[in-house]
C-alpha cells in the first residue's frame, strides 16, 4: 500500500470520527463556562513542536509556562487589577488585543461580567474561549505587605523519577576495560519544592540528577548534581519585580538577552512579537538559559528600569592541556562520563544588564544592554561556519526596542549593536484590517557577524545571526466557526552555517485551516513547506555544493470531546524531504471522570519514513508540569499511557509508560546511548503534594 494512499485513508478515518451533527449553529454567541485545565491550547502545542524541530530535536527543559497555565486555571488572574505583562505570560492575546484589552478598561472602568470581554475590539469568541479558564473577576484584592505575604500561600512539593528501562552501552560496559561509562545509575530524579502567594510571592528549591550521574558518591557526593533555588516578589510599592537567586531575563525581541520559552515564530500570525516579563523566577531544571544573582525592576509613573548582577559557574569544553581557553560551553548539564566531569564547572560568567522603558498607553520605548565577561577566553574551533561565533574574554550587546499601536496597528521593533560593532535589527507589524482579517509583516536583517549569547529572536535557525529575511502573514476568520492561516517567509544566509558550505537562500511557506463547529469538536489541516540549503552528498561522500531541497508536511487533525469525561484526539501526517518520504498516524484518549480519582490519558502510533530526514514530531501529554515532543524515523509502533490517581484532596500520583518499538531495526542509538534491541521504554512516576 502507498503511502498516499495511506494518508487519505487516515484522513477518512478522521473524517468518520467528526461527526456533523457538532456543526449545528447557534444565533447567540454563548461562552463557555470557566473550568479548571492543565491543558495546553493547540496552537501552544504546534509551537512547541515547530520549537524542538528548529532547535536541534532538543526539548525545551523550561516548564515556567505549564506551572503559571495550572496556577492561574485554580486562581484566575482579576482582569479588574491584571497588569499587562502578567497577561503576556498566557501567550493567548496579541499585542494588540492587550492593547485594546487595557484601553477598554481604562476608557470605561473595571469590568462587571466576564461576558464584557465580548465588547473589547479585536476580541472574538475563539479567543475568549482559549483565556477564560485563566481569567475572572474578584473583589478588590486587599493590600498585603511583604511580611504578610510569607504566609497563607500555597506551597507544592513534587517529585519525578524517570528511567529507561532497557540498559544501554553506557550501563553495560566494565569500568576496568578502560573504556568511557556511565559510573552512575540509569535512574533520574528531580525535585522542586515551591511556595507561591498569588502572583506576588515566590520562593523554591529545584534539584535534578540526571540518568549516569552519581548520586551521593563518587563526583557527586553532594547528592543533585544540580541545584537551584529563587525568591521572588512582585508589586511593593515601585519594586515591581524582585528576584534573588536564579532567574531569567528578557529584553526586547530576543536580540540582545531571551531566557524563558519563547513562543513566536514563522508559523505564528499575530503572535511573531516577543511577549513576557523583563524578570522572571527559574524554576526549571535546564542548567544554561539563566542567571544566579539579583535582578530588580522599578517603576514610577511612566518610567521603568530593571537591573540584574550574575554570577556564576559553567560547564565547558578545554581548549588546551593548559586550560589557556575553551573551545564551546556545554549546553546539556550532563556529568557522567570522565570528559563531562573534566568540563564541569571549568568556565565562571560574571554578567550584568540593564533596561531602561518610557511607555503611555500605546507607545513603549526602552534601551537594553547585557555584559558578559568570562575568567578563561571562549576560543571556537576551527570550522569555517563558526568564524564570527567565539566572543573571547568578553562579549556585549546594546538595543533599542519599541512598540506603537495606531488603531488597530501594532508596531514593533529592535536595533542592537554587539561590542565588536556589528549590528542586528527586527521590526514587524499586524494589523487587524477587520474584524475578519488580520495581517502581519516583519523583517529581520542579522549581521553574519553578529553575536549574542543567550538571545531569541524571530529567525529561522536557532542562533541569531547570519540571516536577513522577510515573513508576511495573513489570518481570516470569515465566522465563527472557519479560520484560515497563511503565511509566507523568504530569507538568506549571507555565511556559512553547519552542513552548508556556502551562502544560501530559502523559503518557508504554510497553508492552515481550522474548522471548529462547536466546543465538542475540532478540525485542521495544514500543509507546510520549508525550502534550505545543504551540502549535498554525491556516491555517498559528503561535498561543498550547496543544493536547496524541499522539506514539505500535510497534515491532519481532530479533537471530538465524546462526553464530558471522554475526548477522542487523532493525527496523520506525511512528510517529504527530496525523493524520501514518511508517513505517521495516531490516537488518543482522554479519559478525565467527574468526581473520580482516576484520569489519563492513551496513544498509539505508527510511523514508516523512508530516513531521518524524513522525521515527524508530535507532542505528547505527560506527567504533570512535563511533555515530551519525541520524532519518530524509520518503521515502528509508539505507544503511552499516563494515568493520574488523586491519593488524598490535595496529594496525587502520576504515572507514565511510553514505548517506541521499531520494525527496521534490531539497534537503537549509538554509542554509549546504544540499546541492543528493537524498543525502548520509558518510566515516569510523579508525586504531587499542594499544602
Amino acid at each position: 500500500m502507498s503511502r498516499g494512499l495511506k494518508y487519505f485513508l487516515g484522513v477518512a478515518l478522521l473524517m468518520l470520527c467528526f461527526n456533523p451533527s457538532f456543526g449545528q449553529k447557534t444565533k447567540k454567541k454563548k461562552l463557555p463556562e470557566q473550568q479548571q485545565t492543565t491543558e495546553l491550547p493547540d496552537e501552544i502545542e504546534n509551537r512547541l513542536e515547530e520549537m524542538t524541530a528548529n532547535n536541534e530535536d532538543e526539548n525545551p527543559d523550561d516548564d515556567t509556562y505549564l506551572q503559571d497555565l495550572e496556577y492561574f486555571s485554580r486562581h484566575p488572574l482579576n482582569i479588574n487589577t491584571v497588569d499587562r505583562e502578567t497577561l503576556q505570560k498566557l501567550n493567548i492575546l496579541s499585542p494588540a488585543q492587550i492593547d485594546h484589552f487595557f484601553s477598554y478598561r481604562q476608557m470605561l472602568g473595571k469590568f462587571v461580567s466576564i461576558y464584557e470581554l465580548q465588547a473589547i475590539p479585536l476580541w472574538d469568541v475563539a479567543t475568549i474561549r482559549k483565556i477564560i479558564p485563566f481569567v475572572g473577576i474578584s473583589s478588590a484584592e486587599s493590600f498585603s505587605s511583604l511580611k504578610d505575604r510569607f504566609k497563607g500561600g500555597e506551597n507544592t512539593l513534587l517529585l519525578r523519577y524517570t528511567r529507561i528501562l532497557e540498559k544501554s552501552e553506557g550501563y553495560l560496559r566494565d569500568p576496568n576495560a578502560g573504556k568511557s561509562y556511565y559510573p552512575g545509575s540509569p535512574d533520574k530524579y528531580f525535585l522542586r519544592y515551591k511556595y507561591r502567594f498569588k502572583n506576588k510571592l515566590q520562593y523554591g528549591l529545584t534539584a535534578e540528577k540526571d540518568a549516569g550521574e552519581q548520586f551521593f558518591k563518587g563526583n557527586q557526593k553532594q547528592g543533585f548534581d544540580f541545584y537551584s533555588a529563587h525568591l521572588f516578589a512582585r508589586d511593593i510599592g515601585i519594586v515591581k519585580a524582585i528576584a534573588i537567586g536564579d532567574f531569567a531575563v528578557n529584553f526586547g525581541q530576543g536580540l540582545v538577552q531571551w531566557q524563558s520559552l519563547s513562543f513566536s515564530g514563522p508559523s505564528e500570525g499575530l503572535f511573531i512579537k516577543r511577549q513576557g516579563e523583563k524578570l522572571r523566577p527559574y524554576v526549571s531544571a535546564g542548567e544554561v538559559m539563566f542567571n544566579r544573582g539579583a535582578g530588580i525592576t522599578l517603576e514610577k509613573n511612566r518610567w521603568q528600569g530593571t537591573a540584574y548582577v550574575s554570577f556564576r559557574s559553567m560547564d565547558a569544553t578545554a581548549g588546551s592541556d593548559t586550560l589557556d581557553f575553551v573551545s564551546s560551553i556545554r549546553q546539556s548539564g550532563f556529568h557522567r562520563t570522565q570528559s563531562e566531569i573534566d568540563g564541569q564547572n571549568l568556565l565562571k560568567q560574571f554578567s550584568y544588564g540593564l533596561n531602561l522603558q518610557y511607555s503611555t498607553s500605546r507607545f513603549r520605548i526602552g534601551f537594553n544592554t547585557a555584559q558578559f565577561h568570562f575568567s578563561t577566553p571562549v576560543v571556537k574551533s576551527s570550522e569555517l561556519y563558526k568564524k564570527y561565533a567565539t566572543p573571547g574574554s568578553f562579549a556585549g550587546n546594546y538595543s533599542v526596542d519599541y512598540s506603537y499601536t495606531l488603531g488597530n496597528a501594532h508596531f514593533f521593533g529592535e536595533v542592537a549593536m554587539d561590542s565588536r560593532q556589528s549590528f542586528a535589527t527586527v521590526n514587524g507589524v499586524g494589523i487587524s484590517l477587520n474584524r475578519y482579517v488580520d495581517v502581519s509583516l516583519l523583517h529581520r536583517d542579522i549581521s553574519m557577524k553578529y553575536l549574542t549569547l543567550y538571545g531569541s529572536a524571530f529567525t529561522q535557525s536557532s542562533t541569531v545571526n547570519n540571516e536577513n529575511g522577510f515573513y508576511t502573514g495573513i489570518n481570516i476568520k470569515p465566522n465563527n466557526v472557519l479560520r484560515i492561516d497563511a503565511y509566507a517567509d523568504v530569507f538568506k544566509f549571507p555565511w556559512l552555517r553547519y552542513r552548508v558550505d556556502a551562502p544560501s537562500v530559502g523559503t518557508e511557506m504554510m497553508f492552515q485551516i481550522y474548522y471548529t463547529p462547536s466546543r465538542q469538536a475540532q478540525f485542521y489541516v495544514r500543509y507546510r513547506s520549508t525550502n534550505k540549503g545543504i551540502n549535498q552528498t554525491v556516491d555517498g561522500n559528503k561535498s561543498s555544493v550547496v543544493e536547496n531541497i524541499s522539506r514539505q508536511t500535510l497534515r491532519a487533525h481532530v479533537i471530538v470531546k465524546v462526553s464530558n469525561a471522554i475526548t477522542f484526539r487523532s493525527r496523520v501526517e506525511n512528510s517529504w524531504y527530496g525523493s524520501a518520504s514518511g508517513f505517521m498516524i495516531y490516537a488518543d484518549v482522554i479519559a478525565k471522570p467527574r468526581m473520580s480519582r482516576l484520569s489519563g490519558n492513551a496513544r498509539l502510533q505508527y510511523f514508516e519514513t523512508d530516513n531521518y530526514d524524513t522525521r515527524i514530531y508530535s507532542y505528547e501529554n505527560d506527567v504533570l508540569y512535563s511533555y515530551s515532543i519525541p520524532m519518530v524515523y524509520g518503521k515502528g509502533f509508539r505507544y503511552y499511557l499516563n494515568l493520574r490517581y488523586n491519593l488524598f484532596k490535595d496529594v496525587s500520583l502520576w504515572t507514565r509508560i511510553a514505548q517506541t518499538r521499531y520494525l527496521d531495526r534490531d539497534v537503537i542509538g549509538s554509542g554509549l546511548d546504544k540499546i541492543d534491541g528493537k524498543a525502548k521504554t520509558e518510566l515516569k512516576v510523579e508525586l504531587y503534594w499542594r499544602f
